[in-house]
């Protein structure tokens, strides 16, 4: 279970694969809020998830606590009768310009399980792979409150901007190993699963402070690794300092010693990842 804020990984917390997906995600977020609001108490929050932590317990905790939430929502019968007249109106434009067709709808609806009926959203498309419908529940008002959210953009901008997220999930398994749980106990898979979470937030500030204004300030981790870290070099320690002699031919050494050069002179906070996580940094 990753959760991230922006670029900023927040939690990395390996599970067993025999369990429900949104298990422990209620816990995870009551720790979350209470140090978001313990660093910044007016802050407001909304939480954006994938359909697999779509559960009324962990919306109803969000009701009762002031954090907003935009889910995905597995379709099912009932969605899909309750979405008829916006398919069929996407089936017919397509038919009509043969140009695929994107209908947002949305109506209020409650699962059996829920404790009450919540505003979802529909996105359907239609083209000539036929329909493709797509849900999302949220508490963000619609229409007739102050402060409005439309269907579309809520979808567009808010619900689908997690693809960011799979980004930096992607980072961490394939540029940083966190996939390597091959360990027979559990708990030496959830220390790599954290080693490889402390390197890509070293990454993550690489970026952010020392590579702010160059061609990689949002490279990927693994052409980080490869362009500055995996460099070859000839490395003299003295009482008073470590030298590190490069190739005359690497082709980024006039940013390598620009970026350590601006790192050298930040000051401590500004790079204490660990200071900045607890609200001190």
């Amino acid at each position: 279970m990753y959760v991230f804020c922006g670029d900023h990984l927040l939690v990395a917390y390996l599970r067993p694969s025999n369990i429900d997906a949104a298990k422990h995600s209620r816990a995870v977020l009551k720790l979350l809020v209470g140090r978001l609001r313990q660093a910044w108490p007016g802050v407001k929050i909304t939480l954006r998830a994938d359909s697999g932590f779509c559960r009324w317990r962990l919306m109803r905790w969000c009701d009762r606590h002031g954090v907003h939430y935009v889910l995905g929502l597995a379709k099912n019968k009932v969605l899909q009768r309750l979405s008829e007249p916006a398919m069929l109106k996407g089936r017919l434009s397509f038919e009509q310009t043969g140009r695929k067709a994107r209908v947002f709808d949305e109506f209020t609806y409650a699962a059996g399980s829920w404790d009450r009926p919540r505003r979802t959203i529909l996105r359907h498309e239609h083209d000539a792979h036929g329909p493709n419908p797509r849900f999302i529940v949220t508490d963000l008002p619609g229409e007739g409150h102050g402060q409005t959210y439309e269907a579309q953009a809520l979808y567009e901008q808010t619900y689908c901007a997690r693809g960011e997220c799979e980004n930096r999930i992607k980072e961490q398994q394939l540029d940083l190993f966190a996939g390597r749980t091959s360990c027979h106990e559990f708990l030496p898979n959830q220390f790599r699963v954290l080693l490889s979470a402390a390197a890509y937030v070293l990454i993550d500030h690489l970026r952010r402070l020392g590579l702010k204004g160059t061609d990689l300030q949002e490279a990927q981790a693994g052409t980080l690794r490869a362009k500055l870290l995996k460099v070859g070099a000839r490395v003299l320690s003295t009482v008073r300092r470590v030298v590190l002699h490069l190739s005359s031919g690497y082709p980024l050494r006039n940013l390598f010693t620009r970026l350590a050069a601006k790192l050298i002179a930040l000051p401590d906070a500004a790079i204490d990842p660990v200071g900045a996580a607890a609200g001190t940094g």
